[in-house]
């Protein structure tokens, strides 16, 4: 797996991070201070945190000066020199943390250990960046910094710089190495929703299976077959109850249209002698029961 671009980018920028605050740190460039009455023209004196050095002519430079105004001292240093010593511990820790996290021989990074590197070295450039930016707003300030009076004049020095870019270097790298953490968080919450639940639920509504018997049918249902009512098996035959019949029972056929129940020859007897002799004169004979045309 490749490494994510804010991991790289954390790795890359807190160690310069860290690599400026340490120059901030030990160079004695904090402050600037030029135009003495009694020293030639060209003789600079830097201060720093631990140490003061004179310069003449950038070709002379010497350093272990006395502290002739108690500039050592002053609460902005010593604040100075805890904070920044703080600052260099937390981001070495920092980068520890990262440089197993983001690989240390595995394939896939550790994603919750370069998250947790990532806040500790954000934690490292504000110990940095509170006492620069602070001892920065007293650095004009004679009663807060001791130093000559005027017409020496005071100046920012190279460690400031230094150490306003170690700080956020370290702020930067600490961001993008804590943006790691989304992933984890990403990760842990899918595992906890697809998580079984503690216990059986139960169920709201209370289901009951039971085992009921089946009814038994009247006797006039079960006997009851192809449109007429038998008589139990037991009461049949023994050939008929050995062979059941199968089959669907057919449709009766409708009666004939011409059916007539009323009998149309009635009273007819005593008019037939009378008309043989009209009927004898008639060209088709009548054979059939009911009269004929010629009849009516």
């Amino acid at each position: 797996m490749r490494t994510p671009l804010v991991m790289t980018l954390g790795v890359v920028l807190a160690p310069c991070g860290l690599l400026l605050d340490l120059t901030a740190t030990l160079a004695p460039g904090w402050r600037l201070l030029k135009g003495f009455l009694d020293q030639p023209v060209d003789v600079v004196l830097y201060q720093g945190l631990w140490d003061m050095c004179r310069e003449q002519s950038s070709q002379q430079r010497e350093c272990g000066r006395p502290d002739e105004w108690g500039y050592f001292a002053a609460q902005p240093v010593l604040v100075a020199r805890g904070l920044m010593v703080t600052s260099l511990a937390t981001a070495a820790l920092g980068l520890l943390l990262a440089t197993l996290g983001v690989r240390c021989w595995r394939d896939e990074p550790r994603f919750a250990l370069a998250g947790v590197s990532g806040v500790v070295l954000f934690v490292a450039g504000l110990f940095g960046l509170i006492p620069v930016s602070w001892y920065n707003h007293v650095l004009g300030d004679r009663a807060v910094l001791p130093a000559p009076a005027s017409p020496v004049t005071l100046q920012v020095g190279y460690s400031l710089v230094l150490g306003y870019l170690g700080s956020c270097l370290l702020l930067l790298g600490g961001c993008s190495l804590a943006l790691s953490l989304a992933p984890w968080c990403e990760e842990r919450c899918r595992r906890g929703r697809k998580a079984p639940p503690a216990g059986p639920r139960r169920s709201s509504i209370s289901t009951v299976y039971g085992d009921w018997p089946e009814p038994a049918l009247t006797p006039a249902i079960k006997n009851y077959s192809q449109g007429y009512h038998r008589p139990p098996p037991a009461r049949l035959p023994a050939a008929a109850a050995a062979k059941p019949k199968v089959g669907f029972p057919m449709p009766r056929p409708p009666p004939k249209a011409y059916a007539n129940p009323a009998d149309v020859l009635d009273g007819e007897a005593g008019r037939a002698a009378d008309s043989q002799g009209a009927s004898s004169r008639s060209t088709r004979p009548c054979h059939s029961s009911l009269p004929c045309d010629s009849d009516l």
